[in-house]
């Protein structure tokens, strides 16, 4: 009777012990998004638009949250719909499209044949990524191949400046003038990059300076335009407004490792929307890049957002409780994105490495066969 006594509580023990373990592996936030915005046959759908619409960045995103949640089904599921309906079942050989949707004569397909450079920079990362974590060489080998069509099809050597990456592979270019996004570079992502071959460890060294000119007042705009011969210039039709893009900026810039030997500086220059959120109490909708005025307070998307920016501010507990209130709600499919990368990254569990690999926070409680 002892002995049992002696097992029965040692098990009671190792079962106590094991329910920290268990509750860091499991992400409600992950599972809520899973559930809602992400199809049986592995699209992300956006609700908010009557199309029902899927677009290339929703699949990027996805398959990046799986990765951070070791949820090697969901990652397959995703990447098999992302080549087959919106890379023409070649992401070796075709650049993904990246609006696909309700057409008007009800049928289904590709809305715009044109591709998003942001998003094909996340999926070849985690293709890259879950090569190197699942030891899957098809992965790695397909992300490697993609990112050699990104740098053929999607980067420009702009004069002055050097080589950027265009938001597109059409449409962003002319007159010796380019539009650029400086959302769509995620400082992490040219880390990882760096190494391999291609522009991207000059794209890396280029960087900050690029988000500093860009960003005069310390505010990022969603949209800017360099111009041969005449440097920075206002996007026609868009405006130095920074909002629903340009917060991604500061996301990115927040969850950089401190390591990273551009990281200092960069989060100096960008203090004043840590001072504007502290006067604000909230994160505004938007932000004139070129005056410093500012409109509106963005939802909570935008809080999760720069919560890895605010860590060690006053901030920080305000932004949290604004996460908090909000959740990941069913109809907020960028929200929630914003969410779970903020969210995600401020509860542990991932980081980026100073070479930009993902680390991301797995143990053996959290494997499953």
């Amino acid at each position: 009777m002892t002995q049992m006594k002696n097992v029965c509580g040692a098990l009671l023990l190792w079962a106590l012990c094991s329910l920290p373990a268990l509750a860091a592996c499991q992400w409600p936030e992950w599972d809520h998004f899973r559930e809602h915005y992400i199809s049986e046959e592995g699209r992300v759908i956006d609700p908010a638009d009557g199309r029902r619409i899927t677009t290339s960045e929703g699949q990027s995103y996805g398959l990046f949250f799986a990765l951070v949640n070791d949820d090697r089904e969901t990652f397959a599921r995703l990447l098999d719909w992302t080549e087959r309906q919106l890379a023409r079942g070649d992401l070796t050989g075709f650049l993904p499209s990246w609006l696909w949707g309700e057409r008007e004569d009800g049928s289904w397909g590709v809305l715009d044949e044109n591709s998003a450079a942001d998003s094909d920079l996340w999926i070849a990362y985690n293709l890259l990524e879950a090569g190197r974590l699942w030891d899957n060489h098809s992965y790695s080998a397909i992300g490697t191949l993609l990112l050699r069509r990104i740098a053929r099809e999607e980067v420009a050597t702009l004069p002055g400046l050097g080589p950027v990456l265009l938001p597109g592979a059409k449409g962003y270019e002319g007159e010796g003038r380019w539009t650029l996004n400086p959302s769509y570079l995620p400082p992490q992502l040219l880390a990882r990059f760096a190494s391999l071959k291609g522009p991207w460890a000059e794209m890396r060294t280029l960087l900050p300076r690029l988000l500093r000119e860009s960003a005069p007042r310390g505010f990022s705009p969603d949209w800017v335009d360099w111009q041969a011969g005449e440097g920075w210039q206002t996007t026609a039709g868009k405006g130095p407004q920074g909002s629903y893009d340009a917060i991604r900026v500061y996301l990115w810039l927040g969850m950089l490792s401190d390591k990273d030997p551009a990281k200092g500086a960069l989060v100096a220059h960008f203090a004043p929307m840590q001072a504007r959120i502290a006067e604000l109490g909230a994160v505004p909708e938007r932000v004139d890049s070129q005056t410093g005025l500012s409109q509106g307070q963005g939802p909570s998307g935008f809080s999760a957002a720069l919560l890895p920016l605010s860590q060690g501010q006053p901030t920080l507990e305000t932004l949290r409780e604004q996460v908090k209130r909000q959740g990941v709600r069913r109809d907020a499919y960028y929200g929630s994105v914003l969410t779970l990368f903020g969210a995600g990254w401020d509860q542990g569990r991932y980081r980026f490495a100073e070479d930009g690999t993902l680390q991301p926070r797995w143990s053996e409680s959290c494997q499953t066969d």
